[in-house]
């Protein structure tokens, strides 16, 4: 952290020269430094004049001056570290500084956001100090057509979501050819909540999948079978999210069945059919991992508990939830490419991230990542108390003490968002609050056509 100071201290002693510079100056200050990289300078070199011309365009663009805590995050950033900022703490804007000094190597650089919405407002915002300096800036976003991926690529900064960055890299590896590619070498990404993305997505792997002819007889009798069993006839393991038939229920199968053993090479196709079913049945919660929507299952982000449009589950397991829900079965999705999030972002050279909680992940970013947590301290002194967790016996019971918090607060006038983990939960926390007479909007998955309208009234009084 003295490090840190001592580098913010030059950074704002600069200030005053940018400041005299107009605008056509700064713009060429921009390519006087990327001038001196192409000659063989190291970007540490550059780094604190970089920073300091990037804070005097954001003034002048959209009126935000960096705090010094902020340049102290970008200095973490800029070294492949984590900067751990509150919320509230500007971590957008903060982007802005190491993307804008890396992309002057002309090799582009990736700002991941948590979702399209803001990815979309952080080009147009944070874009508009980067193209007042003379970079490009492009978005990538999904079901872009290939020359507008290839340009979102090809531009200095592109800001768009993990996942898609991830999807593009697997179908550059199904193109017939060299000039269908969209991605270039890898070489600067800067995460924003980057636990989220790089810890608990990434347990998720990232698959392209081809139609395959369905069984459906099979399918719906594996549905019908699984009906006949107990919770004895399979194991569980929901933190790994793993199932087994017990020998117990191997035995039940091959009875119903009529077979003689449910391992042989014969039967792997029933037995494959079997465990998707047991997955679907037991691993899968309607609500929760997914909704019934016009007939179609439609699978739900856990993190951001929006609809995936367009994705479905592989190896005949969303054929097994359609049997489950009675539904029309469609085809199956055949595995033909798949990476992790974790693989896929460890291929980067370098790796920077932002988020409000990532002390508790410190040794896991370490350990997988080689990226290490810096503290960046807020700009004012806290006000906010944050207030240990309460932990309650019964579902029942915590529901009801948040109905009498949510009571006690809503009668001040003052708005309160209630957070949830998934679809029913929010359901039910909804009609907790109808029970006490409270008006209030329900926002998930099934109400997203609604969610403009819901979130412009967020924050008035009362609501």
């Amino acid at each position: 952290m003295k490090t840190y100071k001592k580098q913010v201290e030059r950074i704002n002693a600069y200030e005053e020269t940018m400041q005299a510079l107009d605008d056509a100056a700064l713009r060429q200050y921009a390519l006087e430094l990327k001038q001196r990289l192409t000659d063989g300078a190291d970007v540490r070199a550059i780094t604190e004049e970089g920073f300091a011309l990037v804070r005097e365009a954001s003034v002048r663009t959209i009126g935000l001056r960096h705090y010094d805590v902020q340049l102290i995050g970008d200095l973490a950033l800029l070294e492949g570290n984590i900067a751990e900022m509150l919320t509230g703490e500007g971590k957008t804007l903060v982007a802005a500084l190491p993307a804008f000094v890396k992309a002057l190597e002309g090799k582009g650089v990736h700002v991941i956001t948590v979702n399209d919405y803001l990815a979309q407002r952080d080009a147009e915002q944070i874009g508009k100090i980067h193209t007042f300096l003379g970079l490009t800036v492009g978005l990538n976003v999904p079901e872009m057509e290939l020359p507008d991926k290839q340009a979102a690529y090809a531009a200095d900064i592109t800001y768009g979501v993990g996942t898609e960055f991830g999807f593009d890299y697997l179908r550059d590896h199904l193109v017939g050819s060299p000039e269908e590619r969209v991605q270039r070498p890898f070489h600067f990404a800067l995460l924003d909540e980057v636990d989220s993305v790089l810890i608990d997505e990434a347990k998720t792997p990232l698959i392209i999948a081809q139609k395959d002819e369905s069984n459906v007889r099979l399918k719906r009798l594996a549905q019908a079978v699984f009906g006949q069993l107990t919770e004895d006839d399979y194991t569980v393991d929901l933190e790994a999210r793993a199932v087994m038939f017990s020998d117990q229920g191997i035995e039940k199968i091959e009875a119903l069945f009529s077979v003689d053993n449910l391992f042989s090479a014969e039967h792997h196709v029933l037995y494959h059919y079997m465990m998707q079913a047991l997955r679907a049945n037991v691993l899968f919660e309607r609500d929760v991992d997914y909704i019934v929507q016009e007939g179609k299952i439609e699978l739900i982000d856990l993190f951001t508990g929006r609809v995936m449009e367009g994705r479905s589950l592989s190896e005949g397991l969303h054929q097994a939830l359609e049997a489950k829900e009675q539904l029309d079965i469609t085809e199956e999705n055949k595995t033909t490419a798949e990476i992790t999030i974790q693989h896929y972002f460890r291929m980067y050279p370098l790796l920077g991230g932002m988020t409000g909680t990532a002390q508790t992940s410190r040794e896991e970013f370490m350990k997988t990542y080689q990226m290490d947590v810096v503290q960046v301290p807020t700009n004012r002194p806290r006000l906010r108390e944050d207030l240990p967790d309460r932990v309650f016996d019964t579902i029942a019971h915590k529901y009801a003490a948040v109905g009498q918090e949510v009571a006690a607060i809503h009668a001040t006038g003052q708005p309160i968002l209630i957070g949830t983990t998934s679809i029913a939960q929010s359901e039910a926390f909804s009609e907790q609050l109808e029970r006490q007479g409270i008006k209030h909007e329900l926002l998930n998955a099934k109400t997203v056509a609604q969610e403009a309208e819901i979130i412009a009234e967020a924050g008035r009084l009362g609501t």
